[in-house]
């Protein structure tokens, strides 16, 4: 089977439907031949040609999913790719990996992707080959109750993200109302995420035994490659936030309640401008955003732009919101062909622009690690999640300055500057959100008996908002603030990815910060951190983009300092 390679795939169009015997060949081919000094270099070439094809089916596959949840076509030919296909790919991948280790040859810049694929070649099992499969498609599920979810609003069916704008507006019972018709609609589908819930919980302890692990957590830290931290860090990041940024956001409500001449701060008045200034909307059409998203990159850095335009030009872009389409944001890629999809739904709003700036982040550093010739296998490629998110949240602060629409941005002076400390207050408000959200599933998989019970599950999400959110009034609310844990995806669909979010964002701050410095040299590092991939550890990923890799009280209060020093320069804005 030498030759097995030549007359390999052009493009994943015609592999999105094919069967397990089309990719076969490809994987017997490598594991026939033998290992050697000369010719490992091609060999893992080779391995990460195939490996490109096959995870690039698997991503079209699953972005057609979220395109639209309510295509029962699209759905089976994911499900039957996850069936058929994806387990006997991670089959195939196990035996690589051990074949790799017998060899006992090692190549420059593998040392730490050698160590996760040994990592990972401990977790595997081939017992949980149909659970992991079974796991990916309840989570599918979540996607398609949550994407239906509409309510209708002056005779107008609108999904709930359409209706966020509406929370901006300065008449208060209006934005009560609009509040309140989302939540009632949203918990219409409590008792069904229950029941997906509780089994999510029982398919992942079975994986995680099958694992020889004595709890989720243990599998799931391993499976995600935190080597440079453990569960005790993350409860000293907990503990620093709550020193740190709960007094903070404190202070920002209560400034919020003053101004808004309010007795108590409800959940429906963190959104409005406190001056009563019409809200901010920075686009009407996907297009604009798209437009005006290119001419910020391009400002940004000229590369930066080239690569946005790639995007734009090969229609990797899906920006609007519609019925049916899954919630939330991503950016996926596309390994084979070597690009990136991002994927969001937009409504006109600012965060809209911040999703665009965050998403972007995430694509560029694709390309950068795509494009780096000193990492060519897909072993190297695989960056900690932790730096991932750097990536993006960075981004969003470092093109900031480039909102205004003299720089080819969405707004006027003035309204640049509103959105910047929406962003900015959003940052400290994120840090506690994040602690609730972290704590709450290491309380989930620390007590999964427990966890089982979804009252057991609201009680304790409720007093995690006690402890990190305080000063909002939910009196009279009680259902939709102690639910709000079915409401956060990453929950239910991607376990224990949140504290990334938390310490990237520390990282991005610390980055921002150095660009006042030295914009083009904070640039020129952030660049050259993305670039490395997974090749180093993670805490060096941080050193290269000029941050701390930090989870302490005194690292947090130097960027909430930074952050309300920013806030209070751009004062002039609001009032």
């Amino acid at each position: 089977m030498e030759d097995t390679f030549s007359a390999f795939p052009q493009d994943t169009s015609q592999t999105l439907h094919w069967n397990w015997d089309e990719f076969q060949p490809y994987f017997d081919d490598l594991i026939k031949r033998q290992v050697t000094e000369s010719n490992i270099k091609e060999w893992l070439a080779d391995w990460t040609r195939i490996t490109c094809l096959l995870q690039e089916t698997h991503a079209r596959l699953y972005i057609a999913t979220t395109l639209d949840t309510t295509d029962q076509e699209v759905s089976q030919n994911y499900y039957t790719y996850l069936e058929q296909i994806y387990p006997k790919f991670l089959t195939a991948e196990q035996i690589l990996k051990e074949k790799m280790f017998s060899s006992g040859h090692q190549l420059s810049s593998f040392e730490i992707p050698l160590r996760n694929l040994r990592s990972q070649a401990d977790l595997f099992r081939e017992a949980n080959l149909p659970l992991i499969t079974q796991e990916e498609k309840l989570c599918s599920e979540y996607d398609k109750i949550i994407s239906v979810q509409t309510a209708r609003w002056e005779g107008e069916e609108l999904t709930l993200d359409q209706l966020d704008p509406l929370l901006q507006d300065p008449e208060r019972d209006k934005r009560e109302r609009v509040w309140r018709l989302a939540m009632t609609r949203r918990l219409r589908d409590r008792h069904t995420i229950n029941d997906l819930w509780v089994k999510l919980l029982e398919l992942r302890g079975k994986i995680a035994a099958n694992a020889d692990k004595s709890d989720f957590r243990s599998y799931i830290w391993q499976k995600r490659l935190r080597f440079d931290y453990t569960k005790d860090d993350c409860e000293t990041f907990h503990d620093a936030i709550e020193k740190v940024v709960v007094p903070a956001v404190e202070r920002l409500n209560e400034r919020r309640r003053r101004s808004l001449g309010l007795s108590t701060l409800c959940p429906w008045d963190l959104d409005v401008d406190t001056l009563e200034r019409p809200p901010l909307r920075p686009f009407t059409h996907t297009e604009d955003l798209e437009y005006k998203g290119a001419e910020i990159f391009h400002q940004v850095d000229q590369e930066l732009g080239a690569q946005f335009d790639i995007l734009r030009s090969e229609k990797l872009l899906d920006l609007d919101n519609r019925k049916g389409k899954a919630p939330g944001g991503y950016c996926y890629p596309l390994l084979f062909m070597r690009r990136p999809f991002i994927f969001m739904n937009s409504v006109g709003i600012h965060d809209n622009v911040q999703t665009l700036l965050h998403e972007a982040g995430h694509a560029f550093h694709i390309f950068h690690v795509l494009g780096n010739t000193d990492i060519p296998y897909v072993q190297q490629w695989e960056e900690p999640t932790e730096f991932a998110e750097v990536a993006s949240m960075a981004m969003e602060l470092l093109a900031s300055p480039y909102l205004v629409r003299e720089k080819g941005g969405f707004y006027n002076k003035s309204d640049a500057a509103r959105g910047l400390i929406e962003h900015l207050e959003g940052i400290l408000r994120f840090w506690p959100y994040m602690a609730v959200v972290d704590a709450f599933q290491h309380w989930v998989y620390e007590n999964p008996y427990a966890a089982k019970d979804p009252g057991n599950c609201d009680a304790k999400w409720d007093q995690l908002w006690q402890r990190f959110m305080p000063a909002v009034d939910w009196d009279g609310v009680q259902d939709e603030k102690e639910t709000g844990w079915q409401r956060k995806h990453h929950i239910h669909q991607q376990p224990f990815y949140y504290i990334e979010y938390g310490l990237a964002q520390l990282g991005a701050v610390q980055i921002w910060r150095n660009a006042f410095k030295d914009r083009r040299g904070s640039l020129r590092a952030y660049r050259e951190a993305l670039s490395l991939g997974g090749s180093v550890p993670l805490p060096d990923l941080f050193t290269a983009a000029g941050a701390h890799f930090a989870f302490d009280a005194y690292t947090l209060q130097q960027a909430v300092d930074f952050i309300e020093s920013k806030l209070a320069e751009l004062g002039q804005y609001n009032t």
